[in-house]
């Protein structure tokens, strides 16, 4: 990396793109006579909705079609595990319609879209007048905290551009955003902390960067919806903050790069499981923001970020640690799907 600003070359991205891509699926669990769990090893199960879905926009965004096999596969297998791709977890269930809902765009069968809807529909009883409003974390009902509460939005939004006959996704969106907006989990600092209390209040918890990205996403497709510009306005403090904020003050190659709350200590630890995936859902997120937005900082904030990840965050097997600054910890398939998160964001915003 130089001085002279953030790689812009679509075919030097999309290579990166590749290369982390094809490490990725080093983790994907297929033995030869044995049935696929759909899976990738060294990670979670909702972490595996986020690993397809980058493995579907890195199609998208390249034309590269060589790992599409892995959604029908994934389908089959993973479905098996857990019904319908439901479980107690409202927001695990909802990374998996967010997944489906991108296969859908890629491949044109319903029978994705179908999944998501199904999902959804479950996702709607998670809604109660609790804090007046909001879905709950789990069937146990005892927590309304952000990040649930941003994918009721997005899909709901997602799913309303994908069948605008039903008004009822819409309806949902809007009602969602209306009551986060209210909710008070958006701080003084312009940043998301990750819910509330019993009595309805911020509870002051870590600020995750996947908490910021997500409403982001969620926000562009109401702007994609509706044409009002008043659901950027709401986006931009977020993600104002989030690079003002939650982002390496170092100097050098390293300057401005997006550093999850705590990460230092996870790094030390090796430590694998939820927070390894956020950054590059906020990376993502962000990217489908950017589009409508239009502020060169957030493209430069992506691009700045990927050639940091592949300058001092890789290993010679082209895998990706924690840390994007760097350096290099361990191999895991969360950090290297989170990673290529905002390699594919890079490709698609150089195209």
């Amino acid at each position: 990396m130089t001085g002279a600003g953030p790689t812009t070359d679509k075919a030097e991205c999309a290579a990166r793109a590749a290369a982390g891509i094809e490490a990725l699926q080093r983790w994907y669990v297929r033995w030869p006579g044995l049935p696929t769990t759909g899976q990738w090893r060294t990670t979670g199960w909702w972490n595996a909705a986020n690993a397809l879905t980058v493995v579907i926009r890195y199609t998208q965004h390249t034309g590269d079609d060589r790992y599409t096999q892995v959604l029908e596969r994934t389908f089959r297998a993973a479905g098996r595990r857990n019904q319908r791709f439901i479980n107690k977890f409202f927001d695990d269930n909802a990374w998996w319609a967010l997944a489906w809902i991108d296969a859908y765009d890629l491949t044109g069968q319903t029978r994705y879209l179908e999944a998501a809807r199904v999902i959804f529909e479950n996702f709607v009883t998670a809604w109660d007048d609790t804090c007046g409003g909001g879905v709950w974390w789990n069937t146990d009902r005892t927590y309304k905290n952000a990040i649930t509460n941003e994918l009721f939005l997005a899909v709901a939004a997602r799913l309303h551009q994908r069948r605008p006959d039903d008004g009822s996704y819409l309806d949902w969106a809007q009602r969602e955003w209306t009551w986060f907006a209210a909710s008070g989990m958006v701080n003084d600092d312009g940043l998301v902390n990750d819910g509330l209390t019993a009595d309805c209040r911020n509870n002051g918890q870590p600020t995750y960067t996947y908490n910021q990205g997500v409403v982001l996403g969620g926000l562009a497709a109401l702007y994609e919806i509706t044409g009002d510009e008043e659901y950027l306005r709401a986006g931009e403090p977020i993600a104002d903050a989030t690079l003002r904020l939650l982002t390496s003050p170092v100097s050098g190659s390293a300057a401005g790069v997006l550093v999850e709350p705590g990460e230092a200590g996870m790094a030390a630890a090796r430590g694998r499981g939820d927070r390894t995936q956020f950054k590059g859902i906020f990376a993502r997120n962000l990217a489908d923001f950017a589009r409508h937005n239009g502020q060169p900082a957030y493209r430069d904030f992506i691009l700045r970020n990927a050639d940091s990840v592949w300058a001092n965050s890789r290993n010679g097997r082209n895998q990706f640690g924690l840390q994007w600054t760097g350096p290099f910890d361990t191999a895991d398939a969360s950090r290297q799907s989170s990673a290529l998160d905002v390699l594919v964001a890079a490709a698609a915003l150089t195209s």
